[in-house]
Formats: structure tokens, C-alpha cells, sequence
């Protein structure tokens, strides 16, 4: 199948058709966390929104290289260990790890690399030196070297914002009396007393936030590459910061053809973030739900909208997720080898399965031509109407959507059933035929008791572990 894949790309507003710099190569760079707390929903929808995009350009045919930071030093890092009594880095060391384990549990496993931006001060320090003789630098006394805006033109196209509008940036804002402009952002922050700090032409200090993900990026590939992704809040001025910085050094434009921003995880109306307390760790969700719930949870919504989170949705997830489990199970039953074929049927559920996919990763329309494949394949299964080696085809395609998003936990879907399970549902099959319902309801609640449910169908009892 022919793959035209349209993106929506913040720095044009529109869809884009996805041309890759150098052939089938990707290269995308997401912007990861800062190691400061333990993650939460908040980092795992951004984290797994861009695990199934990857997947999938992997699974088209694409060579994808997916890099992702982490911010082990800054002002969080450094406050919080203070409070913790404990060093930054120590501090750091911990919090990645836990969110490097979570990613695992999570089943995010398709980042090529993490880089730490402690393990790039070389080509931080690089990258000033190089602003700093192209005039875009000014140094303040004591405080640090910062980054002119007003000196590069384009500031403000991927926002939409201007330099004099720019001079309104709260997100992260470096303070300092004596910049030329009110949003001008720190890039080497000169070294204060008890704070982690690195020797440099310029006075011993630290990187700023910003310059990290530029000299990562161009470490790994060049002064331009394919798509960068992040949460919607970093267009401005974080990432609005990352252009002026690397096309001032470059002098090549654009820095990224291709930008994605993924919308908030809400909870009770707000934003889910560390500063408002109100977040749910990764963790501790883990410790209630399967892994599968949540990736469904987010990849049943479109990439770049807000997402509401409540424990109302997660029962509707639970039972959709079921749902597709029940449907395979069936398909497990399936014996005949003169069923009706239904390729044409089973084609036609893929080829439109991807072309929402293709359309701007519209994760939401793919999932409803799913379930409506399914209504549909339920009332052939109930009809007898399915071959054997048509089961296995539609098997086979939802082990495949499972390779990019998974949703379905197959092994509960392939789970062995005892003998004794086996030899109840029989029975209860014999009674239920014979309408002998008060047989066939013991026999059920029996079944029940040893953990099991059972389903009838017109192919017969349809088993399954509670």
C-alpha cells in the first residue's frame, strides 16, 4: 500500500506532506522531560503520542532516528535538591532512571537515543562562542550571556509573535534587570555559589535551558533536520528560542521542516502539571491499570487536541479495550474451512484503517473504521460466515496494528483454559441448549467462582479469564 502521509505542522499552519530531508531517513527530536519529580500522565501522553507515530513511520517503511533529551540541570533541579538535601546530579541520576523505567513498563521503547544535556557542555559552550561572534550575544556582568532576539529578524514564525510581543514570555523566563530586551533568553548562566558549574572561555558556569536541545540536535543531525515534536505550551518561547538560535548559528533555514505539538492531558478542567499538584505519577497509575489502557487512552484521541482525564473514561477504556479481546477470542474458535471469503471485506478494513492514519496520524477516525470492522466481522462470526483462514487474516492485521500502538494484551486474548473450565462450559452448553436455565446458571456462577467468564455465541461457549 502507498503511503501519503499529511502532518499538520505548526510552523505553516497546514497539512504537510511528509518529504523527508534524505530519502526514507527521519530524524525527529522530541523534547524530553526535566529530571526533577517522578513523571506523570502528563509525560507519558506526550512520550507515547510520538512511540506510536514513530512505530508506524517504522512499520511504512521509513528509517527512523528518534531523539529525545533529558534535561538533567536546571533551575527545578537545582531547588529541589536543595530542599531534598541532596546533590543536583544525584537528584537527576534518580528521576531519569525512574522515567527511563516507566517508559519500559509503558512499552515506549522506539527512542533511538536519549542525551543528556550534562553529556553535551562541549557543544553547548560551541554554540555560544559561535553566537557570540556573529554578534546575537551580549554578556551582563555576573549573570550570564544572553541571546539577542531583536538581532534576528525572523523571531517569532513559529508563533506568530513578534520581538515587542516576545518581551510577554512567562514560560521559564530568564530575569535579569539589565537584558536589552525583555524576552532575550539566558544561554550560559555564569556560576553561583554551591551550584554545578563547567569551565568556559567565557567564565565558569552552566548552559541555559534552550541551548541545549540546539547543540544536542546538531550534534546528531546538522544544522537542519525532519521533524521536531513537544507539548503545545513549548511553541513560545522554548522552541521559538531553539530557531533563532540555531539558524543565527547556521544561517540556514528552516531548522526543522516539520513541527508537532501535542495538546495537554487536563484533569478536573486543568492542565496536569508538577506546579499545580494536581498530576497522577505514572506509577501510581501502573499500580491500578495495565500498561494497554493507558496507550489506548491516549492514542483513541487525535495527537494535537487537549485530552481530558477522569477514572469514568478509563472504565470506557477497559471495557473498549475488552471488547477487541472478546473479538479476537472468537476469532481463536473459528474452525471452518469452507466459511464465506471475505478478503475484499478484510482489505478494505486495512487499506482505510491506514489511510486515517495517513491523514494527519487521526488516530481517532482509525479506531472508529476498527470497531466498526468489528460490529461488522461479529455478525459474520454469529452467521458462521468466517473461514478459517480468513480468521487468521484478521488476526494477523491486528497483531499488527498492535506492533504500533499496543492496545491489546494477547496474552490474556491466547491464555490457556483449564481442562476443568473447558469441561463446565460444556456442560453448561448441553443444559443451556436444553433451556434448562437453572442448570446452566449454576454451572456459569461456578465458572465465575474459579475466576472465568463465559460468553455465548452461535459457534459456541466463548471463555475467558476475569
Amino acid at each position: 500500500m502507498k503511503h501519503n502521509i499529511k502532518i499538520l505542522n505548526t510552523l505553516t499552519g497546514k497539512k504537510d506532506t511528509l518529504k523527508p530531508i534524505r530519502g526514507k531517513r527521519i530524524n525527529i527530536f522530541v523534547c524530553g522531560p526535566t529530571v526533577y519529580d517522578y513523571p506523570h500522565l502528563g509525560h507519558a501522553k506526550l512520550a507515547l503520542t510520538f512511540d506510536f507515530f514513530v512505530k508506524y513511520l517504522r512499520r511504512i517503511g521509513f528509517d527512523v532516528f528518534y531523539l529525545q533529551n533529558i534535561t538533567d540541570l536546571d533551575d527545578k533541579i537545582i531547588a529541589r535538591a536543595r530542599e531534598k538535601g541532596v546533590l543536583p546530579k544525584d537528584l537527576a541520576t534518580a528521576f531519569e532512571k525512574e522515567y527511563i523505567g516507566n517508559m519500559k513498563m509503558l512499552g515506549a521503547n522506539s527512542v533511538s537515543k536519549y542525551a543528556r544535556a550534562t553529556s553535551h557542555i562541549k557543544e553547548i559552550i560551541g554554540q555560544v562562542k559561535r553566537l557570540q561572534a556573529k554578534k546575537f550575544a551580549y554578556t551582563i556582568e555576573g549573570d550570564g550571556i544572553y541571546y539577542d532576539i531583536s538581532k534576528f529578524k525572523k523571531y517569532g514564525k513559529l508563533s506568530g509573535r513578534t520581538v515587542l510581543q516576545g518581551e510577554d514570555a512567562v514560560t521559564r523566563i530568564d530575569y535579569s534587570k539589565h537584558k536589552k530586551n525583555r524576552g532575550d533568553f539566558c544561554l550560559w548562566k555564569f556560576s553561583s555559589e554551591n551550584e554545578p558549574s563547567w569551565p568556559s572561555p567565557f567564565g565558569a558556569g552552566r548552559p541555559g535551558w534552550h541551548i541545549e536541545d540546539t547543540a544536542i540536535t546538531e550534534k546528531f543531525f546538522g544544522p537542519q533536520y525532519d521533524i521536531h515534536g513537544g507539548a503545545r505550551e513549548l511553541i513560545f518561547p522554548h522552541h521559538e528560542a531553539e530557531i533563532a538560535q540555531m539558524e543565527a548559528i547556521s544561517g540556514k533555514s528552516p531548522l526543522v521542516k516539520y513541527w508537532m505539538h501535542v495538546g495537554v492531558l487536563n484533569i478536573g478542567g486543568q492542565k496536569m502539571s508538577k506546579s499545580l499538584g494536581n498530576f497522577i505519577t505514572i506509577g501510581d497509575f501502573l499500580k491500578r491499570c495495565s500498561p494497554n489502557y493507558l496507550r489506548f487512552f491516549i492514542a483513541k484521541n487525535l495527537w494535537r487536541s487537549p485530552v481530558d482525564y477522569s477514572e469514568s473514561v478509563m472504565i470506557e477504556v477497559k471495557s473498549a479495550v475488552e471488547k477487541i479481546e472478546e473479538f479476537l477470542r472468537k476469532l481463536k474458535t473459528v474452525n471452518s474451512k469452507f466459511g464465506t471469503r471475505n478478503s475484499k471485506f478484510i482489505k478494505t478494513f486495512e487499506k482505510s484503517f491506514y489511510a486515517e492514519l495517513d491523514d494527519d496520524f487521526n488516530t481517532p477516525k482509525a479506531f472508529a473504521v476498527m470497531f466498526e470492522f468489528i460490529k461488522k466481522a461479529n455478525e459474520l462470526l454469529e452467521n458462521n460466515s468466517v473461514s478459517k483462514e480468513d480468521a487468521k487474516n484478521i488476526h494477523s492485521f491486528f497483531e499488527e496494528i498492535n506492533k504500533i500502538f499496543g492496545i491489546i494484551n494477547f496474552k490474556k486474548v491466547t491464555a490457556s483454559i483449564p481442562s476443568q473450565i473447558k469441561k463446565l462450559a460444556s456442560e453448561r452448553e448441553k443444559f443451556r441448549k436444553q433451556q434448562n436455565w437453572q442448570k446452566s446458571d449454576q454451572l456459569r456462577a461456578e465458572i465465575e467462582r474459579h475466576g472465568f467468564t463465559v460468553q455465548d455465541s452461535d459457534s459456541g461457549p466463548v471463555v475467558r479469564q476475569m
